[in-house]
């Protein structure tokens, strides 16, 4: 039953992932927000080559899984939701702002501490920003957060079902506050109260240091404002601003090998 459970799960992910991707690539194409100044398709290929190469290292290396976790954790009672038998009415929608908390701070210890931003780097070296950006992270960084939600969920203890739903969340809303999609002012104000946007999110995508250590969150917006880490715009403007890291701006930030290969420089 619970690998029965396991791939039903990989199979929703995967059908929510193909799904959201047609839907923002359409997005982008007919209501774009920025004009690229990069090769899509090349940089297309290394990002969801990235992203391909990141679900087999994961389910080599980790395959439990967040709702494997969930499962192990019910059947031997561990975790808060289970010791306290919380029904799921209250430990599904608390599992979900609890899990966007800790990605909220796992994101921001990605920037503090210098090995976890050697890794996490790459995926700000993206020269441009669009739906393929959301899938740009070195393997080694991958494999830290699958650890760091393992945690989460062992120690919480939540159903199945609200890690499945954290996860495919996670993954979509990822692929939209990257996406290359325009929406109108008005629409984007009253989106940040409730969500994370793309103009929201590509403030930290900016080449400007002061800039790339703001708007850490990824599903609910409501962390950065709360800890003071929220920048509503960009000081150049998102049309024009730069978008990337320093120093790594030439084609090798678009090729798959110097990309794992980009730790190891200074």
């Amino acid at each position: 039953m619970s690998a029965l459970i396991l791939e039903g799960g990989y199979t929703i992910r995967l059908g929510v992932f193909l799904l959201v991707l047609a839907m923002l690539t359409l997005l982008e194409w007919r209501l774009p927000r920025r004009v690229p100044h990069y090769s899509k398709p090349q940089r297309w290929i290394t990002n969801f080559g990235i992203s391909f190469l990141n679900t087999a290292v994961v389910r080599l290396v980790l395959p439990i899984a967040g709702v494997g976790a969930a499962l192990w954790a019910a059947e031997h009672g561990w975790g808060l939701f289970n010791v306290l038998a919380a029904p799921a009415w209250l430990s599904i929608p608390l599992f979900l702002l609890l899990f966007d908390l800790g990605i909220y701070f796992q994101h921001r210890l990605f920037h503090w501490v210098p090995v976890l931003w050697r890794l996490h780097r790459m995926h700000h070296t993206d020269p441009d920003y669009d739906v393929s950006t959301g899938n740009r992270f070195h393997p080694l960084s991958i494999l830290i957060s699958a650890w760091i939600k393992l945690t989460l969920t062992v120690a919480l203890g939540p159903p199945a079902v609200a890690v499945l739903l954290a996860e495919v969340i996670l993954n979509a809303t990822s692929m939209f506050n990257h996406s290359n999609v325009r929406l109108a002012p008005g629409l984007d104000r009253r989106l940040r109260w409730i969500m994370v946007t793309p103009d929201m999110h590509r403030v930290h995508h900016s080449v400007e240091i002061d800039e790339h250590n703001r708007n850490f969150g990824f599903n609910f917006p409501w962390w950065d404002r709360l800890f003071g880490t929220y920048r509503e715009q960009p000081r150049r403007g998102h049309e024009v601003m730069d978008i990337g890291i320093e120093g790594f701006q030439d084609v090798r930030s678009m090729r798959l090998l110097p990309l794992l290969a980009q730790p190891l420089k200074s």
